[in-house]
């Protein structure tokens, strides 16, 4: 099942990379919460498509690929995040807006369960560029998965 979610997420992103609405992008992060014990830090990459459904509001789906580090201390894999998500984006000026991720966190490790994946995110817009700050978070039995980000995207076509 998670093969056919990343399958599906690879095409998607393939599909709509030609299109006008295509935003990929980067970010580092700090792991919080349950995991910041074990996880020194976070490395990702993220896409989007976005569809102005008004004046200052952006809807579309958004998917990408995060890696969390062990720590030195202990052993074992990085633990690996695809999220599938519906996104959705509020210009409050044209330099800031206010948005959020809302869709499914699949681990792509050995044993992994996913779970509901959320990131509530505000970014700074200069040309077709964006810095945004977010947290990442997916909640899991017996916990949550949450990172806080610093980030970089590039929107095609602006």
């Amino acid at each position: 099942m998670k093969k056919i979610f990343l399958i599906g997420a690879i095409a998607l992103c393939g599909a709509l990379s030609a299109q006008s609405g295509f935003k990929l992008g980067a970010h580092v992060g700090i792991p919080v919460g349950d995991i910041g014990d074990f996880y020194g830090f976070t490395v990702g990459v993220d896409a989007a498509y976005m569809w102005p459904v008004a004046a200052e509001f952006n809807l579309g789906v958004a998917t990408g690929f995060s890696s969390y580090f062990l720590k030195s201390d202990y052993t074992g894999d990085n633990l690996n995040l695809i999220p599938v998500a519906v996104a959705a984006q509020y210009k409050i000026s044209p330099q800031f807006s206010l948005g959020v991720d809302l869709g499914y966190g699949i681990f792509t490790n050995e044993g992994a369960d996913g779970g509901f994946y959320y990131q509530p995110k505000a970014a700074y817009h200069f040309g077709p560029s964006e810095v945004n700050l977010s947290y990442a978070g997916v909640s899991v039995d017996g916990g949550t998965v949450g990172s806080v980000n610093l980030g970089y995207a590039y929107s095609f076509g602006k």
